[in-house]
């Protein structure tokens, strides 16, 4: 249970030589550890900023964050009072809100950073279902970008991430909303578990490296195929794969079914294990009981269910 009442007497004449609107700044710069971005993120200029930190430091009487190369680091004593001051600028935001009646038509805007591949899959939907409650909103959808997603979702620069099911640790939750499957496509009149593992293959990535979602299954089992290419997009790989009479494409069923397929190439069940892809969206715990969020959320659910 929450101590609620301190044995110290709260100074009330103290407050009006404290700046409440400068400890958001500082939760800001903490966690974007960069000055321009916490600017734009509490929509103000930089120069603002920098100055606006001027008077925090001396208010606290720590310099609170250090300049390192392109990064601005927390000293010891930030690091210590972060998470006091998020937490009671969380709770001030919450009391704040209570009150306040959420409406649909209050929702502008619906940012989500999205895979080119996938986008075709989800946004029309998307933006079918939300024109049909007559609400104004501006969709906007980015790149994906799995650096920097857990970031972003943080500081509300995008409401959500649509991506293959992964962990991303206990501040980002996750509900699926599409099931897919591998299929294999091929000039092949035929294909077997022997012949796809020693017959060249395309890949699909947006990454430089490292290994393709395909071989992390197969070599949990013990397998190995032969890559003849990889390339950033499926449509490309199609394309080569009506140029090449041996080679073979692994990819979702619901993205081969948005792209244009040579009628010389065949599709076939996967000859080995894959199991099941699960599509769904992230979202930055904390936004779960924000009223606007819960109503995206559930809207978005609608729509797949």
């Amino acid at each position: 249970m929450h101590n609620i009442h301190n044995n110290s007497p709260m100074d009330l004449g103290a407050f009006h030589r404290i700046d409440i609107n400068l400890y958001p700044l500082f939760i800001a710069i903490f966690e974007q550890k960069n000055i321009s971005k916490a600017a734009q993120l509490l929509c103000i200029s930089q120069s603002a900023t920098s100055h606006a930190l001027q008077r925090l430091r001396l208010q606290l009487q720590d310099d609170l964050f250090i300049r390192t190369g392109h990064q601005m680091l927390p000293t010891p004593f930030a690091e210590q009072i972060y998470p006091t001051i998020k937490t009671a600028l969380l709770s001030i935001q919450h009391i704040a809100r209570q009150k306040q009646q959420f409406e649909p038509a209050m929702v502008h805007t619906l940012k989500i950073a999205i895979h080119d591949e996938i986008e075709p899959i989800i946004f029309p939907k998307l933006v079918q279902h939300f024109q049909q409650l007559n609400l104004e909103i501006q969709f906007l959808s980015s790149k994906l970008d799995r650096k920097t997603m857990i970031n972003d979702l943080a500081t509300q620069q995008i409401d959500f991430v649509i991506d293959l099911e992964h962990n991303l640790g206990d501040k980002i939750q996750f509900q699926a909303l599409v099931q897919d499957r591998f299929v294999v496509c091929s000039q092949r009149s035929s294909i077997d578990k022997e012949l796809y593992l020693s017959a060249p293959h395309i890949g699909v990535s947006s990454r430089r490296s490292g290994l393709l979602l395909e071989d992390i299954y197969l070599k949990r089992n013990q397998l190995s195929r032969t890559l003849l290419l990889r390339c950033q997009h499926y449509s490309t790989a199609l394309q080569i794969l009506a140029q090449h009479d041996t080679a073979i494409l692994t990819i979702p069923e619901s993205i081969l079914r948005h792209l244009h397929i040579d009628p010389k190439l065949h599709i076939f069940e996967s000859p080995v294990d894959l199991p099941q892809i699960d599509l769904g969206m992230f979202w930055y715990k904390e936004m779960q009981e924000n009223a606007r969020h819960a109503f995206l959320r559930a809207e978005i659910s609608k729509i797949f269910a």
